[in-house]
């Protein structure tokens, strides 16, 4: 069993990065043969519970209300329908869902009452619920858990150095301070960035630095690959090369041996061989369903087909325990 470590610095992770790539994937195979399922893959479904408006400035985002980018601002999704996207999502293979709500912080309002709602009927479904509002205090945090919220993802998107490029309306130590809450209250964490926002090599791997230098890694690590929106700053950045990709995923699973890397954002734009060179390289969940909040993504059967040549199996719900029963990672299958 691989060791975990906590203590990788960014001259280890850049020669992790910069190794030759088929040694690259080579090592980051064995490293997940030894640590997990590799042919188990989790698949999630993520729904915008409410969508645009949203008063952050992240230079990415279609949803930011400073950005005309033809989103529509809609209120809170009533809950009879996001239990049918539930259901949906579940008779498609989904074994969690992630809400998302176009928030730049939760707050104590009726609308968050309306959260808690969901994530109780979501997880009567035998799904593992996933939010991601924006910032969240310590007793936030804690009401998502006494609700049954399996995890929380909250991305640290770049590194610190460049943060200051990507989003100026919060701090970096505002997104590491969530996660803090998050852990406080027992709740699964899911933190991982984004590929292609006109970052450095550098910048990828002081981001990759941060989260596997954490108290605890990540149980989920979501590698994004940036979607150009028409509209926002980072229209025109160019298609993120697969084999960075795969590299930020290999090096994922490597400094990171038994957490779950995702397959996230982007996958539309792949082909079944460059997903393929994904898996191989570590990745070990993917989102499904037609929409990424705001952007398009492949539908349940292309994934299950997908599935079944590659000789992929959906990871089933609550296989490390249910909510405030999460076994360490450290012992995880």
């Amino acid at each position: 069993m691989t060791e975990v470590r906590y203590d990788w610095t960014k001259e280890e992770i850049a020669e992790i990065y910069h190794t030759p790539l088929l040694d690259l994937v080579y090592r980051a195979a064995t490293v997940h043969r030894e640590n997990k399922d590799y042919a188990e893959v989790q698949i999630s479904s993520l729904i915008s519970i409410k969508t645009g408006g949203c008063s952050e400035d992240c230079a990415y985002c279609p949803q930011a209300a400073r950005y005309n980018t033809g989103v529509d601002v809609h209120a809170m999704m009533p809950k009879d329908e996001v239990i049918a996207a539930a259901e949906k999502a579940k008779a498609g293979g989904a074994s969690r869902l992630c809400m998302g709500a176009a928030w730049r912080e939760v707050r104590d309002n009726r609308d968050f009452d309306k959260v808690i709602d969901m994530v109780k009927a979501v997880n009567s479904l035998d799904m593992e619920v996933c939010c991601t509002l924006g910032m969240l205090t310590e007793s936030q945090a804690q009401r998502l858990a006494d609700a049954g919220l399996y995890a929380y993802n909250h991305n640290l998107d770049t590194s610190e150095e460049d943060y200051k490029r990507i989003i100026t309306t919060r701090t970096y130590d505002d997104r590491l301070n969530t996660l803090k809450n998050v852990r406080k209250a027992k709740i699964t964490v899911c933190s991982g960035g984004i590929v292609g926002l006109g970052e450095t090599v550098e910048d990828r791997i002081s981001m990759l630095k941060t989260l596997s230098n954490l108290p605890k890694h990540p149980e989920s690590v979501p590698i994004n690959a940036l979607v150009p929106i028409a509209g926002t700053p980072l229209a025109d950045q160019p298609r993120v090369p697969i084999w960075d990709m795969v590299r930020m995923i290999a090096t994922a699973r490597i400094i990171m041996p038994r957490s779950i890397v995702r397959l996230s954002a982007g996958r539309t734009e792949m082909s079944t061989v460059e997903q393929a060179f994904c898996f191989m390289a570590g990745a070990s969940s993917i989102f499904a369903g037609e929409k990424l909040l705001t952007t398009p993504n492949p539908s349940f059967d292309t994934d299950m087909a997908m599935f079944e040549l590659l000789g992929l199996t959906p990871r089933k719900a609550f296989k490390n325990g249910r909510p405030n029963e999460v076994k360490e990672m450290e012992t995880a299958g």
